[in-house]
This record gives C-alpha cells, sequence and structure tokens, in this order.
C-alpha cells in the first residue's frame, strides 16, 4: 500500500550542501523508488512572518505558504520534520513554522471550552535531529527536551502519533562513510515510510 509522506526540512539555512538537506532527499528517494508519494516542505524558502500574538496565533488567516504546509499535513498519512540542533532545541524558523501550521483552527478542536481535542489523528510521524554532540548524551544527558517537547507537546497533542525518532551526533566530524551510512538509513526509512 502507497504512503502519502509530507517531509518537512526545518533547516533554516537553504544551503543545498547542509546535511538535513541531504538527509531529506535520501528518505525521499527512497520513499518514491518503493511507490509512496511524496510532498516535501522547505522550511528555508517559505515566507512567513511570526505570530507575535495569541489574536494572531487563534483568529488570523495563515500566510499562502503556511495554508499550502496545512494542505500538505491534511494530505499525508506520514510526516517527517528534520532539524538541526542549534542551542539545544530546533532552530527558530521552525518554532516559528510550527507555530503558524498548528494553529488551534488547524490542529486543534475546541468545542464548548472543554480540552482541545487533536484534529489530526490517523497520522504517523518521524523525527529525526542534527547534532554535534553524541546522540546518546543528547537523549541521556540533556534529556532530549527539544524531541520531547516536538513529540508530545505538538505532535501528539494534535493526535499524529506514533511517533518515531532518529538521532544523528557528531555530524561535524563524520566520516564520508559515516555519512554515506546515515543516507542509507534515510533511504531504507523512506522506503519503508516510516
Amino acid at each position: 500500500m502507497r504512503t502519502r509522506i509530507v517531509i518537512i526540512d526545518g533547516h533554516p539555512d537553504p544551503d543545498r550542501a547542509r546535511l538535513c538537506h541531504a538527509l531529506a532527499e535520501a528518505y525521499a528517494e527512497g520513499a518514491q523508488a518503493a511507490g509512496n508519494q511524496i510532498k516535501r516542505i522547505d522550511v528555508a524558502v517559505l515566507d512567513f512572518p511570526l505570530l507575535r500574538t495569541q489574536v494572531d496565533f487563534r483568529n488570523s488567516a495563515p500566510p499562502v505558504d503556511i495554508a499550502s504546509a496545512q494542505e500538505a499535513i491534511t494530505w499525508a498519512d506520514h510526516i517527517v520534520i528534520l532539524y538541526p540542533l542549534w542551542l539545544g532545541t530546533m532552530p527558530a524558523l521552525l518554532k516559528g513554522f510550527l507555530e503558524q501550521v498548528f494553529r488551534p483552527s488547524f490542529a486543534m478542536d475546541y468545542t464548548n471550552g472543554k480540552f482541545p481535542k487533536g484534529r489530526l489523528s490517523g497520522r504517523s510521524a518521524r523525527i529525526v535531529i542534527t547534532m554535534g554532540m553524541p546522540g546518546f548524551a543528547y537523549r541521556w544527558f540533556f534529556g532530549a527536551h527539544s524531541l520531547k517537547s516536538l513529540e508530545r507537546n505538538i505532535l501528539k497533542f494534535v493526535g499524529i502519533r506514533p511517533v518515531r525518532e532518529t538521532l544523528f551526533g557528531m555530524v561535524e566530524t563524520a566520516t564520508d562513510a559515516k555519512r554515506a551510512g546515515w543516507l542509507d538509513t534515510m533511504r531504507a526509512l523512506g522506503r519503508k515510510g516510516e
């Protein structure tokens, strides 16, 4: 069965030499080779403002690029989000994108003052993070707070589950062979649609 996959490349630098871009491309190659359908969102080239007020978050119309991203997420069965770890968390541009996309009017149902219910159930996700430190240090010593926040406070909150994760650490010192192995891992995940 073909899976509809949206790949959200959250690296804020549009330079195609960045590892996150190569990982996103490898995943797309694997997914397409297996007959899965893909759509791609490259956050670095989108045009959107940061949200500054609760009124804007809840009531303003999303910018064109954000509305297109929401359409892609609605279409998808599976969402892949890739980003580099910057200052212990996701880059600000990706955070701003997620705030724009996962507005209450799109991602949550507020009915009769009850606790909000996620509108995006039936979708799964994979979070891929690159970092300069070892992945185990990020996970065990630093508590993987950025990963946990995205998984629990955004994706699962709006109904997306299961959420799986892939961490690539020590990226600045990785050998060409190590990087090639990471690309192979992403192609394999793409072929499986997970």
